[in-house]
């Protein structure tokens, strides 16, 4: 029962999915970047930090389900509006056009359903070219700090289109490692030798602080 869980005073604990901070309003902007279409895994991931830390999650994944108007009219009541609240910062985080499409959505999880139908699918040419880019990327002209961040940016975006934890950790790691190596320039040949010499191998943030020193 969500309106179960009270702090001292009989107020509402701010785990409470029910909860609201005075702060908290329909007008409110969670992300800074609205959904376009094109930009779905990333706004997706900053919506989900936002309402986890909100509590709110439960209202866009099913969990907080909406109790019985007639038998529970004061749960009711505040699931409508912590509903309804939920609803208006999604709606904030979308273009005009995308918002004329689930206006007259009655549930956040309706809305939040709908467009990850329409647009989760649409990542398969962005894993491609991420992969292409990860592919292709070599330090070149960079320092190894600027290679190391932007094969970084590309290993965490292309991980954000992952639904499901791999099994193959191990493998994903080692698979990091060498991409990583591979694309560095032939002057650290001498370390990167090293570091593929180790036993066991190590992870790619180790191997990064490694040739960070040796660079020094």
């Amino acid at each position: 029962m969500a309106n179960e869980q009270y702090s001292d005073g009989g107020k509402l604990n701010a785990i409470n999915p029910y909860f609201l901070h005075h702060f908290d309003h329909p007008g409110m902007m969670l992300v800074s970047k609205p959904l376009n279409g094109d930009n779905y895994s990333t706004w997706c991931r900053a919506m989900m930090i936002s309402l986890n830390a909100k509590s709110k999650l439960g209202f866009i994944d099913g969990t907080t389900t909406m109790p019985s108007a007639t038998t529970k009219p004061d749960d009711y009541a505040s699931w409508k509006k912590c509903n309804d609240m939920v609803l208006s910062w999604i709606l904030n985080s979308l273009t005009q056009d995308l918002v004329g499409s689930v206006i007259f959505s009655t549930t956040a999880q309706e809305v939040w359903e709908d467009l990850r139908d329409r647009f989760s699918q649409s990542n398969v040419p962005r894993i491609f070219q991420i992969e292409r880019d990860i592919a292709c990327l070599a330090q070149d002209q960079m320092t190894v700090a600027a290679y190391y961040t932007r094969l970084k940016k590309l290993w965490d975006e292309l991980g954000s289109y992952n639904d499901t934890i791999c099994s193959c950790g191990v493998d994903h790691k080692r698979r990091k490692l060498m991409q990583f190596l591979m694309g560095l320039n032939e002057s650290y040949n001498a370390i990167r030798g090293q570091i593929l010499l180790m036993n066991p191998l190590p992870d790619v943030a180790k191997a990064y602080s490694s040739i960070v020193q040796e660079e020094k």
